[in-house]
């Protein structure tokens, strides 16, 4: 939901794209970082992301009316926003229920995994098979998703029983946002790939933000930072999630690069490092081995040949 337009997948990616994709991937992995620290402190999830994408919708319906963007709708695209909107909302929430959950590392780890998601919906809905590159990565993911998430509890020193009772929630909101990702992506490229990605990124963030705060009056109102630091990490949460979309559609464009470039899945090794260094969060050398692995399969399958 980040591309502007399909176009090819370059061979070859300039210093300047490249540099700019990592850049994005850094923006996004401190978004969760941020985020983190903004829960720590008294935030809650439906707040972060009425906050997050009420202002990420403006930014991006501003590049909309500044660029003259067409807003010309089909039928198919009618029911399929909507649908759009409301997968991404969950996912959002599950999501960064997961980072409030987890290291944040590890909640991006299991995220990753949405991948496999898309391959598994086109095949439910579209009765698309999966390229054969996509089955020889299942089984590696897995293990190396295995490792990252410590499934026996050896690093942690606890029992598996005790470690998953610690771990199981974040997990399993985790998975549940990459499912929804999964479908959405899918649903997005059968159903509204021919609506320009501006428009619907904008109307989706618009929908998100619609449904987050109707959450948040639902249950009495918004929980805001009860320190500094909350306030730092929701407006620097907002700042990075809004600023890497923006880049997405001024920029990437011009560079002739695919938004939703595989490159942008080394995420978690920066949301790893900068966890640790900002939230003190540490994981086992085993568990980063795993996350490695997870990555780099992950833009393995990203960079196939289309």
């Amino acid at each position: 939901m980040t591309s502007s337009g399909p176009r090819p997948v370059s061979a070859a990616l300039s210093g300047a794209a490249f540099a700019t994709l990592l850049l994005i991937a850094l923006m996004m992995g401190a978004n969760h970082v941020a985020a983190r620290l903004a829960f720590d402190n008294g935030v809650d999830v439906v707040t972060a992301v009425c906050v997050r994408s009420g202002v990420t919708a403006a930014v991006v319906a501003l590049i909309v009316w500044r660029q003259r963007v067409p807003l010309a709708l089909h039928a198919r695209h009618r029911w399929a926003l909507p649908a759009i909107g409301v997968l991404i909302a969950l996912q959002s929430y599950c999501l960064y229920s997961a980072v409030a959950r987890l290291p944040v590392a590890l909640a991006l780890l299991a995220f990753n995994l949405y991948p496999l998601c898309t391959a598994l919906w086109a095949r439910v809905l579209y009765g698309h098979r999966a390229e054969r590159r996509v089955l020889v990565a299942m089984p590696v993911i897995l293990a190396g998703l295995a490792l990252a998430l410590d499934v026996l509890g050896a690093a942690s020193g606890l029992s598996a029983g005790a470690h998953w009772g610690r771990i199981g929630a974040g997990v399993a909101f985790a998975v549940a946002a990459a499912l929804i990702f999964g479908l959405a992506l899918v649903l997005t490229q059968h159903e509204a790939g021919t609506l320009d990605g501006r428009v619907r990124t904008a109307s989706t963030m618009a929908l998100v933000g619609t449904i987050a705060f109707a959450a948040g009056v639902a249950q009495g109102g918004f929980h805001w930072p009860v320190a500094a630091a909350g306030w730092w990490g929701l407006a620097v949460l907002t700042f990075l999630y809004g600023t890497a979309f923006t880049i997405m559609f001024t920029v990437l464009p011009k560079l002739g690069v695919v938004g939703n470039s595989a490159i942008m899945n080394v995420e978690p090794i920066f949301a790893l490092v900068l966890a640790w260094a900002i939230l003190g969060q540490r994981i086992a050398a085993m568990q980063v081995a795993g996350g490695l692995l997870v990555v780099a399969c992950v833009v393995w399958l990203g960079l196939r040949r289309r």
